[in-house]
C-alpha cells in the first residue's frame, strides 16, 4: 500500500462539546528491497554463422517490484563468457553479435549477465545465456503464389487486409521477412513479419501484379501475387440470383470449389462467350452451415440478364453444378417467412461496401462486401 488518508477529529470537553477535523495523508516511501527479475530465469538462443556484426540475438526481459525510481532503467553487464568480446549488450538489454561467428570455430557460448536496478543501494540479479552457433541457411524459402479477388462498390474501397502469403523454409531457425517493391507502396503494403497484404483505400478497377519477395537473410525468393479488383454497378444488385450451398465454409468454397464452380456456372448460364459472370459476394447463412453466393450476369452489350431467366438456366443445369458442390437452394426472392396475404412480398438487396469480408487461403483470397436482404409486404 503506497499511502493512507486519515481523517482525525479533536473534540473538547465543553458543553456542548465542539470539534474540528483534519485530513492527514501518510505516504509510504519505497525501500529498494526487490532485486530485478529475469523472465525466463535463464535463456537459450541461436545465431547462424556468417551473420553480419550487430545481428540481434536475444532481448532480455527484466521487471522489478519496487517503485519506478528503484527499478528501471537497468544496467546490464556481461560478467563472464565474453572474454574475446564476441558479444555486446546494449542499455535496452539486446544481446548482439560483435564478430562474424564460424560454426567450425565454436558451437556454443555460455554468458553470465548481470542486471542492476536504479535504487539506492542498488540491487542486482544474474542470468545465464546459452548461445548456440549453427550452420548458415542452406535452403531457399518456398512460397505459394497468391491470387486475390476484390469486389467493391464503385470507387468505395475502404482498404484493409486482403490476404496472406504462405511461405516455409526447411532451415529450422530461419526467420522469414517479406518485402514489397517500393514504388507499389502507394497502393499496397506487406507486413514484413507475417506476410499479410494490406490494400490502401480507393483501389481502381483492374489487375495489379505485386512485386513481393521473401528472404531468410541469405536467400531471397520472388512470389507471384496478383490482385484483381472488380467494381460493382448499382444495376447488378437489381438482377442478382443467390445460390445457397450446403455444408461448406467460405474458406473451403474459396480454396477448393470457387474456380471449378465458376467455370461450370459460366457454361450453364452464359448465352454468349462475350457475356460476363460477376460473383458479387459470398456470405455464411446465420445460424446454419450454409453459404450464400450472390451473382449476376452481364450481357456483352452492357445490360444484365433478368433473375427469372438465370434461375431457369440454373434449374436446367443443376445436376451438372452439383457435380462440383452440393446446392441447397436457388433463390431469387427470400420471402417465404412472410405472410403477406393479399399484398405483394418485395425484396431489396443492400451492400455495405465499408464492411468487407476477407476469406483467405494459401492460394486464393476473396474479398467482398457484406450484403443484407430487406423483405417487406407491399400493397
Amino acid at each position: 500500500i503506497s499511502g493512507y488518508s486519515l481523517v482525525i477529529q479533536a473534540r473538547d470537553s465543553g458543553t456542548p462539546p465542539l470539534s474540528s477535523s483534519v485530513t492527514v495523508n501518510v505516504d509510504i516511501s519505497d525501500v529498494n528491497d526487490n532485486s530485478p527479475v529475469f523472465t525466463p530465469a535463464n535463456y537459450t538462443a541461436v545465431i547462424q554463422e556468417n551473420k553480419p556484426v550487430g545481428t540481434s540475438i536475444l532481448q532480455l526481459v527484466v521487471t522489478d517490484k519496487d517503485s519506478f525510481h528503484n527499478g528501471p532503467p537497468f544496467t546490464f553487464t556481461i560478467l563472464t563468457g565474453n572474454e574475446e568480446e564476441e558479444f555486446t549488450l546494449d542499455p535496452h538489454g539486446i544481446l548482439r553479435s560483435a564478430v562474424i561467428f564460424k560454426h567450425m570455430v565454436a558451437t556454443e557460448y555460455v554468458l553470465c549477465v548481470q542486471a542492476k536496478d536504479s535504487g539506492k543501494p542498488q540491487q542486482v540479479s544474474h542470468t545465464y545465456i546459452q548461445v548456440r552457433v549453427i550452420e548458415e541457411s542452406i535452403h531457399k524459402p518456398t512460397a505459394i503464389p497468391l491470387e486475390i479477388f476484390i469486389v467493391t462498390m464503385e470507387d468505395d474501397f475502404p482498404g484493409g487486409v486482403i490476404g496472406k502469403i504462405h511461405a516455409t523454409d526447411q532451415d529450422v531457425y530461419d526467420v522469414l521477412t517479406y518485402t514489397l517493391k517500393s514504388e507499389q507502396k502507394s497502393l499496397f503494403k506487406v507486413n514484413s513479419h507475417d506476410g499479410k497484404i494490406i490494400a490502401l483505400g480507393g483501389l481502381d478497377n483492374g489487375k495489379y501484379v505485386l512485386n513481393v519477395s521473401v528472404s531468410d537473410g541469405r536467400f531471397q525468393v520472388p512470389i507471384d501475387v496478383v490482385v484483381h479488383v472488380e467494381q460493382l454497378l448499382q444495376e447488378m444488385l437489381q438482377n442478382t440470383v443467390t445460390i445457397r450451398f450446403e455444408n461448406v465454409s467460405p474458406e473451403d468454397f474459396v480454396g477448393l470449389h470457387m474456380h471449378g464452380f465458376r467455370r461450370t456456372l459460366r457454361n450453364a448460364v452464359l448465352s454468349q462467350k462475350q457475356d460476363s459472370l460477376h460473383i458479387i459476394s459470398i456470405q455464411p447463412v446465420a445460424g446454419s452451415n450454409q453459404l450464400d453466393m450472390l451473382f449476376a450476369v452481364q450481357m456483352h452489350n452492357g445490360g444484365f440478364y433478368k433473375p427469372a431467366y438465370l434461375i431457369q438456366k440454373l434449374t436446367n443445369a443443376r445436376r451438372h453444378l452439383e457435380n462440383v458442390i452440393r446446392i441447397s437452394a436457388i433463390l431469387e426472392k427470400n420471402c417465404s417467412g412472410l405472410d403477406c396475404q393479399e399484398q405483394h412480398c418485395e425484396q431489396s438487396l443492400s451492400i455495405d461496401s465499408h464492411s468487407l469480408m476477407t476469406y483467405s487461403t494459401a492460394r486464393i483470397s476473396f474479398v467482398c462486401p457484406r450484403f443484407y436482404r430487406n423483405v417487406r409486404c407491399m400493397c
